[in-house]
């Protein structure tokens, strides 16, 4: 069903900055002014500026489940306006990646639209975000419409927002102009019709889209190598937190991603902690001379819950109900499991350690489907489909470059050609 043009009204906030924050987001129609939609959710404790683009993202969502093809995002915050206009550079890495999921949205519509408006006329939003932040501080009331608050994000630079100090406005310029340029905030639109418009492509990179000067700066190479076959890999079983150890055809598998990756000069190793994972890193560490290996525990698979150890066709049959809402949705955990919006946070804040840890140099990491997917669909700013689209293969290599100032390269996907047997 399509609706035409609907208006959003966001808002967010913290009580202390960061402190406990909620956002709120209204969806209208615009001729009559009657609420299509409300969203609202409790952040736990982030800042002003995440709980302001996390409003903008539920209500865009929410215009997305109504069917419109137009939408007028209305918001009090100048900050977000701005970058999402493209007029403003989004200097700080934690904004970027909700920048570039607000991106994402955006392909959704025809046209999307930015304006700012006064407090005063934001206050239905104002009062959903108020009631989520009395909610995040423990002072009782509710959010309706909850979701998870740190749901996905989208650029590999900046894993984690919460590991970022975001504070106020000041560190975000307008884009050609100096800090504090007193300029009025204006509205500014982004086109869809299944690509982002030039405010949403700015603010998703950080950088404008025709810059594709080389940078002076060194990466950080990230080598993505996911764990050699299991029994249960062969068998296309659910396998998440069990430790199953590699097959016979597992080892051979590692021993030649080892081959593969110790071409790449690789400085350190870093695993899963399940064994599948830590056989497979020192098989790779082995190959490249004996370099280090550390385990990262948020490198682990996803946590299948009561789903563990079956097929896909046994959960078929025995959870349907389960299984349809599981693939709608990546806020929805598997019964007593993980969801990907979970796995996705914890994942973002074990690549926010290892970037600031080993910049400038090549790690290797080590670990499982969910995890791997999840970090390439945030370096390719993709939406969600993007999990249930990527095959990855046992042992195969995934290679992304990042640099401090934002930069994504992504320069292979699910490399098997050393797996392959070799030429009569």
């Amino acid at each position: 069903m399509t609706i035409g043009k609907v208006i959003i009204e966001a808002d967010g906030g913290a009580r202390g900055n960061p402190g406990p924050a909620g956002y709120g987001a209204v969806v209208r129609d615009p001729a009559s002014g009657e609420v299509l939609a409300e969203r609202a959710a409790a952040l736990g404790v982030t800042t002003n500026n995440v709980a302001e683009y996390r409003g903008l993202i539920a209500g865009l969502q929410a215009a997305a489940e109504l069917g419109a093809s137009q939408v007028e995002a209305r918001m009090d915050s100048k900050l977000v306006v701005e970058q999402m206009s493209g007029r403003w550079q989004i200097k700080h890495p934690g904004l970027r990646p909700l920048a570039a999921e607000v991106a994402t949205l955006v392909r959704k519509f025809d046209q999307v639209t930015y304006t700012w408006i006064p407090r005063e006329r934001n206050r239905a939003a104002d009062a959903l975000a108020n009631a989520a932040m009395d909610a995040a501080a423990g002072k009782g009331g509710s959010a309706a419409g909850s979701l998870d608050g740190e749901t996905a994000f989208g650029i590999v630079t900046a894993w984690d927002a919460d590991a970022f100090p975001i504070v106020a406005d000041a560190d975000e310029t307008p884009a050609g102009s100096g800090a504090g340029s007193g300029r009025a905030p204006g509205s500014g639109t982004a086109t869809g019709s299944g690509k982002a418009g030039r405010g949403a492509e700015t603010a998703a990179t950080g950088r404008p889209r025709e810059d594709w000067a080389p940078r002076t700066s060194p990466a950080t190479r990230l080598v993505l190598v996911r764990h050699g076959e299991t029994e249960l890999t062969a068998q296309k079983r659910y396998s998440g937190r069990g430790d199953v150890p590699l097959s016979a055809i597992g080892e051979e598998q590692a021993a030649a991603a080892g081959r593969r990756v110790a071409g790449l000069r690789p400085d350190r190793v870093v695993s899963s902690p399940l064994s599948r994972c830590r056989a497979t890193a020192a098989a790779i560490a082995s190959a490249a001379g004996g370099i280090p290996v550390s385990v990262e525990n948020d490198l682990i698979e996803c946590d299948f819950g009561v789903w563990e150890g079956l097929t896909f066709g046994d959960v078929r049959e025995q959870y349907p109900a389960e299984l349809d809402a599981w693939l709608a949705s990546t806020s929805v955990a598997p019964p007593k499991g993980e969801s990907f919006q979970q796995v996705a946070k914890r994942v973002r804040g074990a690549m926010g350690k290892l970037q600031k840890a080993y910049e400038g140099q090549t790690v290797v990491i080590v670990s499982h489907v969910s995890p791997i997917k999840l970090i390439l669909r945030d370096a390719l700013a993709a939406g969600d489909a993007f999990l249930y689209r990527l095959l990855l293969d046992p042992a195969g290599v995934s290679i992304v470059d990042v640099w401090p100032d934002g930069g994504v390269s992504v320069r292979s996907v699910n490399d098997t050609a050393h797996l392959l047997p070799p030429t009569p």
